[in-house]
């Protein structure tokens, strides 16, 4: 009769039916009320190779969760690494656009500038050659 009522207290203690702890002490339970106290050895290492075959199978799916979880990260890494780059290289093209535009801009506003100090120093070239002129033939005492 104890070891029912231990049976029954360490399956009380279990949280969920169907955990791998539970089932072993089920197992345990049943075999040692239906054979009694004979085999008991053969039947916690039935009871334990069942147990580690589930701790397995458990660890088997988690590691396959993990390897799956794994590739979905890289995918969406590379997909977002694709996605920036694209949209890094459209800038680029929109800017190189521009500044090309730009250059020309700033040329003709150079060339223009050029031609207007051109302009402006031949008008007043006459003026300064008279001015020094002017300067140098003048004797002071």
């Amino acid at each position: 009769n104890a070891p029912k009522s231990f049976f029954r207290l360490l399956l009380s203690l279990s949280l969920s039916p169907f955990s791998p702890r539970s089932r072993f002490f089920r197992f345990l339970q049943e075999n040692m009320e239906s054979t009694g106290n004979h085999g008991g050895i053969q039947q916690l290492l039935a009871a334990e190779h069942e147990a580690q075959q589930i701790v397995n199978a458990a660890r088997t799916a988690k590691m396959a969760r993990m390897k799956q979880a794994k590739e979905e990260a890289e995918t969406e890494i590379s997909e977002h690494k694709t996605s920036t780059e694209h949209g890094f290289q459209k800038k680029l093209e929109e800017t190189s656009g521009d500044s090309g535009a730009n250059v020309k801009r700033l040329e003709q506003e150079t060339s223009a500038k050029i031609e207007q100090l051109k302009n402006e120093a031949s008008r007043i070239s006459r003026d300064v050659v008279e001015m020094l002129l002017k300067h140098v033939t003048t004797v002071k005492n």
